[in-house]
């Protein structure tokens, strides 16, 4: 990609996902492909007054070898020096960019049940860094570079570099760089899903309704003080900032008790190097009691037993059927844009979405009806023809979605 295009997504990650601030620290996650858009970042962050740029380099091919030549015992054991720096990277509030670019398959032939041992150790070690984040105390901003193993994974029947120009075209449209002005469509699309989340706030919903033809009949409870966000969000400090780009949700946390019914996935979900197909999970209670997949089995199983709260449910996600996204009809086998193309809910932890909970302990937390779990695993299970009902203390019902759409949009 030109670095005409490369610099002009700098600016819109820096300014319009980030809103870099003077005097503030940028970490920057990337990989090898990613490293040249970084480094333009980096000087784009410079410019705009950062006090320090930092990189965290991953890379998958080391990964491996990781995994095939560790214990499972040193894989599952996070050093105590890489615990004090994102322990840091929280007490200093960094703004945190991570430029995505997985390849789908790069850990399909690792043992599922370790890689979800090695995610839940993590997580458990980096605590106070991912609440951090879920609280929005860093601003953070996840975005995607394409890479070539990424590309053939989405585009199977082209060439390597075919593929990768087409995955950049695509990713490039659902980034609004395409616009005249992008940090000006990306401020009237964040200004569009404001509306939708306001539109639920103000009917004071005690539940959702989803149905799908696929099968998905399900009633969603809502916690009181429920908050529905979309696209941009408040860190802590007030500084408005994009989490997720693209974006296309609108979403909540349910009540973790009170989920009842059947999902249906209209997707399949890329997980840990396995991709899960068919599936549809029941809940009782909140809970997950029975669930099954013509693909995949053992991972979604693996993923419902990660701990506790990974038997309940932390988001709700509605997206019109009209999303940019999905009229692009690919499937992404990345959950940052995957996600953007269907209603959606997610396995585990909850987002501080009700009124008041971020002064909460985690305990208060809990007994409101948010969940807690060491896993956020989002599913698809929206269609084209999605029917969504909002339910109020009354019982009155509110049109929400019909054959995919929203109905307020629609009058």
């Amino acid at each position: 990609m030109n670095k005409t295009i490369l610099r002009k997504y700098a600016r819109l990650l820096v300014d319009t996902g980030l809103a870099l601030r003077q005097g503030e620290t940028l970490v920057i996650s990337a990989g090898q492909e990613g490293l040249e858009l970084a480094r333009i970042v980096t000087e784009y962050a410079y410019r705009r007054g950062a006090a320090r740029v930092e990189l965290l380099f991953g890379d998958e091919a080391m990964q491996r070898l990781h995994y095939r030549y560790q214990t499972r015992d040193a894989l599952t054991s996070v050093p105590a020096w890489q615990i004090a720096r994102y322990d840091e990277m929280a007490d200093r509030q960094v703004c945190y960019l991570a430029l995505l670019g997985e390849d789908p398959n790069a850990f399909c032939d690792v043992d599922a049940a370790l890689l979800n041992d090695v995610a839940r150790a993590r997580h458990v070690a980096l605590k106070r860094y991912y609440d951090a984040t879920t609280d929005n105390i860093i601003r953070w901003c996840l975005c995607a570079v394409p890479t070539r193993p990424w590309a053939r994974a989405v585009f199977p029947d082209l060439s390597p570099a075919q593929a990768e120009r087409k995955l950049w075209t695509y990713i490039l449209q659902c980034m609004r760089l395409d616009a005249p002005d992008p940090a000006a469509a990306w401020h009237a699309h964040s200004e569009r899903l404001r509306n939708r989340a306001n539109y639920l706030n103000e009917r004071r919903l005690t539940a959702l309704h989803l149905r799908s033809g696929l099968g998905t009949d399900l009633t969603v409870a809502l916690p009181q003080g429920y908050r529905f966000d979309g696209g941009a969000e408040r860190g802590r400090n007030g500084v408005a900032f994009h989490p997720n780009m693209p974006t296309e949700e609108i979403f909540t946390s349910p009540h973790r008790l009170g989920t009842q019914g059947v999902a249906v996935a209209s997707m399949p979900l890329s997980h840990n190097g396995t991709l899960v197909r068919d599936f549809r999970i029941e809940f009782r209670d909140g809970k997950i009691c029975s669930f099954d997949a013509r693909e995949g089995a053992d991972c979604l199983a693996q993923l419902i037993e990660t701990d506790e709260g990974s038997h309940y449910l932390g988001e709700v996600a509605l997206v019109g059927a009209d999303s940019p996204i999905r009229k692009q009809n690919i499937l992404y086998y990345n959950t940052l844009f995957d996600e953007n193309a269907a209603c959606h809910l997610a396995i585990g932890q909850s987002y501080p979405t009700v009124a008041g909970c971020e002064s909460m302990s985690e305990a208060q937390r809990l007994e409101i009806g948010l969940n807690r779990s060491h896993t956020h695993v989002d599913f698809m299970i929206g269609t084209d023809d999605m029917y969504a009902d909002g339910i109020d203390a009354d019982g009155n019902r509110i049109p929400i979605l019909r054959d995919g759409r929203f109905v307020a949009e629609a009058e």
